[in-house]
């Protein structure tokens, strides 16, 4: 299985997608792929737009991609797929319409037969076995919040380690503090902005500049740097 799994789109004064470009093209090879592109954590803007947007990108490291949305048959669309890209927005949004277009099975089969998967912010959230560990508003409501479930533990995007000056409400730290304290047998992965994990076959490793936190139960939070190799969190925590 080949993933790869970045925390969030955009860097502060950079353009769409640009800090991850190169690992995207390093990861998909020298040889042109057309991804099958999902858009459906798009809920202000089009998936045309957001097809535009991400093609943009993918073309200038040499790669294209379609939107799923431009398929008659969405199923049929995702077994043929050379490669599945999801995007980020409302992580919601996108397991409700990936539940409603029955693509749950599809996805987690053709992924795991080998075919090069590649999401960031609610893209990375839905490779987990739940959208539990999501930041975002659940502005819609999926039929369950069961997700690929690609990988064992969870991935919180964007995570950070303090709340802004003069807000007095939990911290995200907290809040993953709340989710393993009752889901005590699964590791959550908080995921800085600008760094990814890449998995290759049973190896999961950081890539990035900045430092992942690791939680589990009964444990102190760790602290794991970039390069490290994460292999670890392919297995449940134990209690």
């Amino acid at each position: 299985m080949r993933l790869l799994l970045i925390s969030n789109s955009t860097n502060a004064g950079e353009a769409y997608l640009d800090y991850p470009k190169h690992n995207i093209r390093e990861f998909l090879g020298s040889k042109k792929v057309q991804a099958l592109f999902i858009p459906y954590a798009a809920v202000t803007f089009s998936y045309d737009e957001y097809e535009a947007k991400v093609k943009a990108r993918f073309n200038e490291v040499g790669h294209d991609v379609v939107s799923i949305h431009r398929f008659k048959d969405p199923v049929r669309a995702i077994l043929e797929a050379p490669a599945i890209v999801v995007g980020g927005g409302n992580t919601w949004m996108l397991l409700k319409c990936l539940r409603d277009n029955k693509l749950i099975a599809p996805v987690r089969k053709k992924v795991l037969s080998g075919t090069p998967y590649i999401g960031w912010s609610a893209g990375s959230n839905v490779t987990c076995p739940t959208i539990m560990t999501t930041n975002d508003m659940p502005v819609t409501a999926p039929s369950s919040f069961r997700a690929f479930g690609l990988i064992p533990f969870q991935i919180n995007p964007h995570y950070l380690d303090a709340n802004p000056e003069g807000h007095a409400g939990e911290t995200r730290e907290q809040r993953i503090q709340e989710f393993v304290e009752v889901n005590r047998d699964i590791f959550v992965a908080g995921l800085r902005e600008g760094t990814m994990f890449l998995l290759e076959g049973k190896k999961l490793s950081l890539i990035g500049p900045r430092n992942s936190r690791i939680f589990r139960y009964g444990a102190d939070p760790m602290e794991m740097k970039p390069g490290s190799d994460l292999s670890f969190l392919l297995n449940k925590s134990k209690k």
